[in-house]
């Protein structure tokens, strides 16, 4: 990521050391892209890849219901949090340097989390595999800018890059039905180690070194605040979920909100800002980052609830369930692939709001799923998101590429990045919350009086823990105890769906009305 007060001078450009291979005209250079790409592949996947494996884990592990939501968004959060920190360290080490430390980090992470004996543990295990995915974003996205000096061929590399970051999500639920089929959960993070492996053999030979000869001074206060700031407002999210609006959950969203307005004052004071925030007074540039936040939203709001509702409620194994999110990923990398060539021949904010619409139109799709499960309803809905998303998300980066000054295209990469694993902590944390506060009231609503409170206990929870309470009733009471709470699931996932689809058209009509005029960009930052 180029330093945020990086100016636009011969004196002042990247330092680029010459690899090996990876600068050379030809395939060194596309091989190098592969390198750059494959790990973004991975850390996409990893969004998404615990969703097929909730059903098990939470067999094995018993988390809470907020364990499980955190087990799940731990990773983005921090990712989040983290991106413009590491980003900024790259600045100053060398991109290169930081990307090997990256998946070091990462790969030690994945076999931290692979064999968790506890949802604490496994908690803890996520977030540092958020940590490690923050020091190799970053990284990635830079250097493809430095193997690939002709702005033509970049944004070909970048619209790659785009639609495996897109594809990942989607085939993340994919991935880990294949696995659970013959291997336990943790199975889904091991594969995560020989790609690592593999990366830190062949980047110093494939990759170019870059820094910023004159970053300016690293600035630990930004960092921490930035940082602390996500988590308090994620954290404040999920305590709604859990316990309503009680005293926790304000003073979470208050610290915060407070801390985020402190972080602004800070930047806007400093003369080598961690994010340079007089981007945001562009309107262009401020739709465009919330657009590439509602639109990771829809896609992984959607994968929390899918494979619960396919394996648990529908009864489908691990890999059928995968395969119920198949279109999904096909719609996200088709989407990112053919945009570039629908940019041409529309302004960019209408390719951007039509996306978003096709995503709103999924979910609305989607809310129409019942106890039986309708597989074309399922296909269609999961397509239309994800086509939809994979359409909006790669014409916002190149709209906040494209409307920052040169000297700044850094940092408005870096802000790209931050908006889309922030868009993805966001999608689990307020729709899951939604979905868990719905499912708990209708549980509530609709048991028993005379049930034990053991039991209530555990179905208020999650699914697969009601599941488990089941098994200690008696026959004639545990099936309309099953049928009670998976129509109380299916009530909450189709309600949730219905809001998804609400926020996502909210955020298709502002992109649509604040960028109908502005055009694709042919900008070079290198």
């Amino acid at each position: 990521m180029v330093s945020p007060n990086a100016r636009n001078k011969e004196s002042d450009m990247p330092v680029l050391d010459r690899p090996q291979i990876g600068q050379e005209r030809g395939t060194g250079q596309w091989w190098a892209l592969i390198a750059l790409t494959v790990p973004v592949l991975l850390m996409s996947i990893d969004l998404t890849v615990l969703s097929t494996a909730l059903p098990s884990l939470s067999e094995d592990l018993t988390p809470s219901s907020t364990q499980l939501l955190w087990i799940i968004d731990v990773y983005g959060v921090f990712m989040a949090g983290l991106l413009v920190t590491m980003g900024s360290i790259g600045d100053r080490m060398g991109r290169r340097r930081l990307l090997m430390i990256g998946a070091l980090a990462f790969g030690g992470a994945s076999a931290l989390a692979a064999f968790a004996w506890n949802a604490e543990v496994l908690i803890v295990a996520r977030a540092l595999l958020g940590l490690g995915g923050a020091t190799l974003m970053p990284s990635t996205l830079s250097l493809i800018r430095a193997v690939f000096t002709d702005a033509a061929q970049r944004r070909r590399a970048i619209a790659f890059w785009a639609a495996a970051f897109a594809g990942g999500a989607g085939l993340g639920p994919i991935v880990g039905g294949l696995l659970l089929e013959h291997f336990w959960w943790g199975s889904v993070f091991l594969i995560n180690l020989p790609v690592m492996v593999l990366l830190l053999a062949t980047g110093p030979r494939l990759l170019p070194e870059s820094k910023d000869p004159n970053p300016g001074p690293f600035d630990i206060p930004s960092a921490l605040m930035l940082t602390a700031a996500v988590l308090a407002l994620i954290f404040g999210i999920k305590e709604v979920g859990k316990h309503g609006w009680d005293l926790s959950s304000p003073a979470l969203l208050l610290a915060g909100g407070l801390l985020t307005a402190l972080f602004a004052v800070r930047q806007s004071r400093l003369a080598h800002p961690l994010i340079d925030i007089q981007l945001f007074r562009s309107l262009p540039f401020t739709v465009a980052v919330l657009a590439n936040i509602a639109g990771v939203f829809a896609m992984t709001g959607a994968l929390y609830f899918f494979p619960q509702y396919v394996q648990i409620v529908l009864g489908y194994s691990p890999l059928e369930a995968g395969l119920w999110s198949l279109p999904l990923a096909a719609g996200a990398v088709l989407g990112a692939l053919l945009v570039p060539v629908v940019a041409r021949r529309l302004p960019v904010g209408w390719v951007i709001g039509i996306g978003l619409a096709v995503a709103a139109a999924g979910y609305l799709t989607l809310s129409m799923l019942g106890l039986d499960g309708v597989l074309p309803v399922a296909f269609a809905g999961g397509a239309l998101v994800g086509a939809g998303v994979g359409m909006a998300e790669t014409l916002t980066n190149d709209v906040i590429i494209g409307t920052a000054p040169p000297e700044k295209a850094g940092a408005a990469a870096g802000i790209s990045e931050t908006a889309y694993e922030l868009g993805g902590a966001l999608g689990t944390a307020v729709l899951g919350s939604i979905g868990t506060s719905l499912y708990r009231g209708q549980v509530l609503a609709d048991l028993p009086a005379q049930t034990p409170s053991v039991i209530t206990d555990a179905a208020t929870q999650t699914l697969g823990a009601a599941g488990q309470a089941a098994a200690h009733l008696p026959p004639e009471q545990a099936r309309p105890f099953l049928s009670l709470v998976n129509e109380a699931f299916v009530h909450a996932m189709t309600q949730t769906f219905t809001i998804a689809a609400l926020i996502v058209g909210a955020a298709a009509l502002a992109g649509f009305i604040a960028l109908r005029r502005h055009r694709h960009t042919a900008v070079d930052h290198h």
